[in-house]
Formats: structure tokens, sequence, C-alpha cells
């Protein structure tokens, strides 16, 4: 791996700013009538679950058809039953086994060293870094341009929000992008240098690309301040924000919760100014920690004033769901990832989880076939799930202590 401030050849020029080319005017009839066909695939999904995890399963049964790893495990056989339904599930499951990171690492080597047909169906064009750490190590997830389309619904909780409150000026606003670089270095993969960087940004370059969500500073802009995540590259990030939005209209925060936490806590060390003295924030759309909603709300609301708050549930292997209205809580995208959750009483699907039960969750992603993620999953009232965070034996008790503490008790 080699760190650098530019994107690859191989990648250079597949993300843009702003608008996407075309884009339609601001008026409100054209405007719901964009937002509604982002939202429909999801809405329709929400509406039958088991019917849109069928399918997706089915979909992703051919692409994995197309790589060895699909081969060895019957894709090709599996992806041959003309009607879904439950027994193409169980044979699924049976063919497929649970996977977790360290059990996929020697095929990502594979990868790097160009072998990508063992994995993938297509080719990558870039690759995510965590910001954890496995066994020493970041985690580092291969994205081709199936999965890469799919992490453009990072942008759904926004635009659930434009289109149920028919706010949409707010689209003519700015979302203040904190995210972390989506350029850090580069991976070789057989005889290309393809560009590897934290997902927040990538999924914010592509969502400015795919959705008239404006993003300032642009991502290219963070990205050239730099890949590291020292305190002296945070504060020129923020200060870098500070410059471009300062004259803005910014009706969107966006990105990763603690930075958010963060760049409110600089702006008044460092200006003696809060983020709501600037700013008339409308909405903050936020992830990657749990409890947004309840934990962290107060002290968002402190910092950035009396903004609503949607909460993202994403990760570097995908985007898996988002708060679709008040309720605080978020909902599945049932029409992109195929979801499994390990409970107690055994395998089920997300779907079919009751009200109070937990589990670990195991998602099927463009690239990853039954990926244990790590995280413990509480089902609430259908739709709506929380995620409690890692699965450590004290992380349950740390939810429900929190909950009592603060009198939410499982409230949506």
């Amino acid at each position: 791996m080699t760190t650098q401030g530019q994107e690859s050849p191989t990648t250079q020029g597949r993300y843009q700013t702003g608008s996407p080319p075309g884009a339609p005017s601001l008026d409100p009839e054209t405007m719901a009538a964009v937002l509604q066909k982002h939202l429909r695939p999801w809405q329709q999904a929400l509406a039958d679950p088991a019917g849109a995890q069928e399918a997706v399963l089915c979909r992703y049964l051919l692409d994995f058809a197309r790589s060895e790893y699909g081969r060895s495990h019957s894709a090709e056989e599996l992806a041959a039953r003309s009607a879904p339904g439950s027994s193409l599930i169980d044979a699924y499951r049976r063919a497929f086994p649970i996977m977790t990171y360290e059990d996929y690492q020697p095929l990502m080597h594979a990868i790097m060293s160009g072998e990508t047909q063992l994995l993938l169906s297509e080719e990558p064009i870039g690759w995510a870094i965590t910001r954890g750490t496995v066994e020493g190590e970041s985690k580092l997830i291969p994205m081709t341009p199936t999965d890469l389309r799919l992490r453009a619904s990072a942008g759904r909780a926004m635009m659930a929000y434009v289109a149920s409150t028919e706010r949409f000026d707010l689209l003519g606003g700015v979302n203040l992008n904190l995210n972390f670089p989506s350029t850090v270095g580069t991976v070789r993969v057989g005889d290309r240098d393809i560009s590897y960087g934290y997902s927040s940004g990538i999924y914010t370059r592509y969502v400015a690309q795919t959705t008239p969500i404006k993003s300032l500073p642009t991502q290219e802009e963070i990205d050239a301040l730099g890949g590291g995540v020292t305190r002296a590259l945070w504060h020129a990030r923020f200060e870098l924000a500070l410059e471009r939005c300062r004259e803005q209209n910014v009706t969107l925060v966006g990105g990763v919760c603690q930075t958010a936490l963060e760049f409110g806590r600089y702006l008044r060390k460092h200006h003696r100014v809060y983020p709501k003295d600037l700013w008339k924030v409308q909405v903050m759309t936020l992830g990657s920690t749990p409890g947004i909603n309840t934990r962290h709300a107060p002290a968002l609301r402190a910092l950035y004033g009396p903004a609503a708050i949607r909460e993202i549930y994403g990760a570097t292997e995908g985007m898996f769901g988002q708060q679709a209205d008040e309720n605080r809580a978020w909902v599945p995208n049932y029409d992109l990832y195929f979801f499994e959750v390990l409970t107690r009483s055994g395998m089920k699907m997300l779907h079919e989880m009751k009200p109070g039960e937990r589990g670990s969750l195991v998602v099927t992603t463009p690239v990853l076939a039954r990926y244990r993620i790590g995280d413990i999953i509480l089902a609430l009232r259908p739709p709506y799930f929380r995620c409690l965070g890692r699965e450590r034996w004290w992380t349950t008790l740390d939810y429900y202590w929190r909950e009592l503490t603060s009198l939410n008790l499982g409230r949506l």
C-alpha cells in the first residue's frame, strides 16, 4: 500500500461533485417526483420484506455464480432455481457458510495479487478501509461498480425527510461535509493501483454524483489535505469546512456522528462560536455509532440547534438501513441487501424477528456472502431496528443501562 493525496488513474474522474448532469430544477412537483423515484423501491420492499429478500437473494446468486468462490458453493445450481422461496433460502444456508472477516482474509489477499475472479463477479474499482482493526490490521473491503451503486442509499434518510416534510428548499442548501477522506492511498491489484479510503467519504462522493445534494467542502478538497487521522489533520479539515461553508446556506450535516460532535466542540474552543451561531441546520443524517437519537441527541442539538436527527446504519461493508420517519430507529434496505440474524433460537431472517429479540447480524452484499458483521441488532416494532453495538459481553447490558438512566426504555 502507498499513501498519496490524489486518486490513481484507474479511478480518477469516476466521481463528480455537486448535482448530477441534467439535474432537475427545484420546483416542488419535479423534486417530489425525483424523490419518489429514489424512495419507491425502498418503500415497496418494506411493504413486502419477504418478497424483496427473496428477489435480492436470487439476484445475488446470479452474481456469485460468476466467481470461483460462488461456484464452489453451488451458486450456479441455486441460481438455476427459477422460483424463489423458503426452500431456496434454506438451500443457500446449507451451501454457503457464515463467514467473518478473518475467514475472508485469504481471499482478500488473493484479490490484491490480481486473482479477482476468486471472489468477485466484477473488477474492483476501489477499496473501503475501516477505522477499527482486526488483530491489529484495518479491514480492507473491495468495492465493485454494483456495490458502489448500492452505497448511494446513504442519501435516503435525507430524501425521506424532505419528501415527508415537503421542505424541497433544503435541497438547494449545502451539506456540511465532515467525513473521513475517501482516498487514503493505493493498493496493488494485479498490475493496477486502485485507491482505498474510508467508507463515509466514499459514500459522500457517490451521493454527490447521484443525488441533488451538494456537499462542501467537496470530497476532493478533503482528500487533498491527506489521508491521515491525526489531530492536526482533523483541525485542518475543520478549518477547511469553516472556510468553505461560513457564508453558505448549510441545511444538512451528514456523516459520522462523532466527527460532527468534535467539529462543534472545535468551533467553540478555537473560534468561540457554535455551529448554530453560523448556520440554521435543519436536518442531520449521521451514523457510525449507536445511540445517535438517544445518547448523542442532546449534545448535537446543543451545538447545532433544534435540527431533525436522522440515523443511518452503515458500515465499511455496505449501507444497510436508515431512519425513515420521526421514529428513532433505522429501517432496513430490504431491496438492496440480504439480511439474516443469528439469534438464541437459531438463524432467522431479519424481518422475522419479534419485538425485543436481538442477535448477531449476518449480511449478504455484492461482495460478501453470509458475512457476520459483528454487530448486535435489536428488533423493535416492525420495521424498526437498533444496532446496540459490537459483539461484546457488556454491549447489551450497557444499552439497557443507558435506556434506563435516560428514561428512554425502548421508546421509538
